[in-house]
């Protein structure tokens, strides 16, 4: 299905947003130098399928749940997989649902999504906030729980970038968490040899992998760029970052929690970044891309 978006424009930035296509950024662009510029990885025009999306939120937790089952309080949660080829669910519902456009000027939006109890046993509601100022992008996303319930949450951004051999990306990390053949977490351990990321080559590493102990910044930069990228991200802890072996792309998610923390046992779920919202309650995690034209 064809995707209505709509674009948001401040300066030399253009955002295209694809409220229906799990509340996606589908561009962000660069205008400079004579021309346009990908920001993010250019998706496929119009987006029809969000894994081709630039960007895409994460509520109400990201990345995988082991089997699919999680333990809270009294009840066991059951969810199915979401993703063809990966036997865990990912990433929530929000990406892969429709948001409505609750309100939109030249250089901000607001999408809503109402998720209804169901498989995932909680109602809630997420809010999108898109806003274009100066050389940045401000994203915020938002959780608030209507169940009569408590219910456990995380957030977190999914953006795509391009890279090629000489993409770095600098930043700070405290440790890694190993992985098995689906992508869950085995072993916790100091982030160095194959997992440093300080201040290292970013594309084709072969890594998707969860860190923790993030500084809340990573600065992106390549010589064939006109620009640098530095992500931000003041609420998030953790840090996820996917470099296939084959290159071409990474992303570089800042989220409140481990993957898989769901199905740790509740007592160790604030020290790996999962909070239980009371009924009314809500959290929000922000993230800016600020981009800094070469001079």
């Amino acid at each position: 299905m064809a995707d209505p978006s709509l674009t948001l424009i401040a300066g030399s930035l253009k955002l295209k947003l694809s409220p229906s296509i799990g509340g996606a950024i589908s561009n962000f662009t660069w205008t400079g130098g004579g021309g346009q510029t990908p920001i993010l990885r250019q998706s496929h025009t119009p987006l029809e399928n969000v894994l081709d999306a630039a960007c895409f939120p994460l509520v109400p937790f990201s990345n995988r749940i082991r089997g699919g089952c999680f333990r809270f309080r009294d009840s066991q949660v059951r969810l199915g997989p979401n993703m063809a080829g990966d036997p865990s669910p990912l990433h929530g519902q929000g990406w892969t649902s429709a948001w409505t456009v609750e309100s939109e000027s030249e250089a901000e939006a607001t999408f809503i999504f109402d998720h209804q109890s169901g498989e995932w046993p909680w109602s809630y509601r997420a809010t999108q906030h898109f806003s274009l100022a100066g050389d940045s992008l401000h994203l915020r996303l938002a959780c608030l729980n209507t169940s009569a319930e408590p219910m456990p949450c995380g957030l977190g951004f999914h953006p795509y970038f391009h890279c090629g051999a000489d993409t770095r990306i600098q930043t700070s990390v405290a440790h890694v968490w190993t992985v098995d053949e689906n992508v869950l977490p085995v072993a916790r351990m100091a982030a160095g040899g194959r997992y440093a990321i300080a201040d290292e080559p970013v594309c084709g590493r072969g890594l998707d992998n969860g860190y923790d102990g993030w500084c809340g910044e990573a600065l992106f930069t390549d010589p064939a760029w006109p620009f640098e990228i530095e992500l931000s991200s003041p609420q998030a802890r953790y840090f996820q970052l996917y470099s296939p072996a084959e290159g071409g792309i990474f992303v570089a998610e800042p989220v409140t929690h481990a993957n898989a923390g769901l199905n740790e046992p509740e007592s160790d779920w604030a020290s790996l970044g999962l909070q239980v919202l009371a009924p009314g309650e809500e959290m929000e995690l922000d993230a800016r891309l600020e981009v800094q034209p070469k001079t």
